[in-house]
């Protein structure tokens, strides 16, 4: 994928979340399954850092389980950052800052340089272009402790047929299908309006490469969410150490 194509997809996703954070963080109130699985197994004081933290919901559940780490929240959608600022309860180390995960210097004014957990729901598939993604992996990595864990999920969409059929198009945003990957998808969003996402769809054997590349290996993986229990793939990953 080239640069012009990788800064559309982008900016695409970007004017998405700006216009329809409301709506968004309207269908975002209750946390999936499987990341509530994964909020019960998290060590009590861990240093978390949440990439895509959206409108909050996961730091508000953290805080009423009582966590005691300190916690980072990432997002370059000022909308649902706004929302993620609410109803914080007073006592809980909660920072939210304005993050752009595409841009190579990401993590430098971050307010601490070591977390013990790092969260990515439903993040990477945003990230157009492998590269981009190892890059982005690959300064996560440098942030987590030694026995540091990066835990995410990527949306399993094609195992539905109703959100299958929510693919657009290529041509409808100026592009072709040559102009961009394997397993790159354009979905249409209905709510308060209608926009488009770029997705990318990870099977098993493309994250396992992913994680190699990027110096990590593969800890744990399980479906969960929505229709049948499989429409998110969790994972967790851990620096890889040198031999």
């Amino acid at each position: 994928m080239d640069s012009h194509t990788v800064s559309k997809l982008i900016d695409l996703n970007q004017q998405f979340y700006q216009t329809f954070a409301l709506q968004f963080s309207q269908t975002r109130k209750r946390l999936q399954p499987g990341v509530r699985h994964i909020l019960e197994s998290l060590p009590p004081a861990a240093n978390i850092l949440d990439l895509g933290c959206g409108n909050g919901e996961l730091a508000r559940q953290l805080a009423q389980r009582g966590h005691q780490g300190a916690y980072v929240g990432l997002d370059f959608s000022e909308g649902l950052l706004a929302e993620a600022r609410k109803a914080i309860p007073p006592g809980f180390q909660a920072v939210f800052l304005q993050v752009d995960l595409a841009q190579p210097e990401w993590a430098k004014n971050l307010p601490q340089t070591s977390f013990d957990i790092l969260l990515a729901f439903a993040v990477f598939h945003h990230l157009p272009g492998n590269e981009l993604r190892r890059q982005v992996l690959q300064t996560a990595r440098s942030l987590l402790s030694r026995q540091g864990s990066l835990i995410h999920s990527e949306w399993q969409f094609l195992n539905s047929p109703r959100l299958a059929a929510r693919i657009q198009p290529w041509e409808s945003i100026g592009l072709t299908p040559l102009q961009v990957d394997p397993q790159d998808y354009l979905l249409d969003w209905r709510q308060g309006g209608f926009g488009l996402r770029y997705i990318h769809y990870f099977e098993p054997e493309e994250l396992e490469l992913l994680a190699a590349s990027s110096g990590f290996k593969i800890l744990d993986t399980f479906y969960s969410d929505g229709e049948g229990g499989r429409l998110s793939l969790y994972q967790t990953w851990r620096p890889r150490q040198p031999d």
